[in-house]
């Protein structure tokens, strides 16, 4: 048996870490896409499998997408200032299909503090500014993988 080094070890009898599957999303009026497509790559060339909604999506077709692509994670890109309304529109949907403790919503944009808060209060698993280091966000969105999917 060859070991890879760059592989760290896992304790014995403890399963395998699986990949993310991401659905990076763009909701609403927002047509700045930039940093939603930046994220898709830094997820995705960190092993991750990473769907991009595209533009003017709704919180219907955004979960919709979501069970479709049986995803572990929904990543919603808001740089409109409707952070809040959408991510509530987003839970909501989840909520409807019985899917909210399931699948976790992270939101990214330009995110006050105060409206982070907000964010995490109302279910929103994390919350990423516009200044947080991309070699973060892999790791924190790992973990909020669950390993029993």
């Amino acid at each position: 048996m060859t070991v890879d080094p760059t592989t760290p070890a896992r304790p014995e009898g403890t399963p395998p870490i699986r990949k993310a599957r991401v659905l990076v999303a763009k909701l609403g009026l927002d047509g700045h896409d930039r940093g939603a497509k930046v994220v898709a790559h830094t997820l995705r060339d960190a092993g991750m499998e990473v769907i991009y909604t595209g533009l003017r999506r709704t919180a219907a077709d955004v979960v919709a997408m979501a069970v479709d692509e049986d995803v572990d994670v929904i990543g919603l890109s808001v740089l409109s200032g409707a952070h809040i309304a959408l991510a509530q529109q987003v839970i909501a949907e989840l909520a409807q299909r019985g899917l909210e403790d399931e699948i976790p919503v992270v939101v990214g944009g330009t995110i006050s503090p105060k409206d982070a808060k907000a964010l995490r209060e109302m279910g929103v698993a994390d919350v990423f500014g516009v200044r947080s280091p991309l070699d973060e966000l892999a790791p924190r969105v790992q973990l909020l993988v669950k390993s029993d999917r």
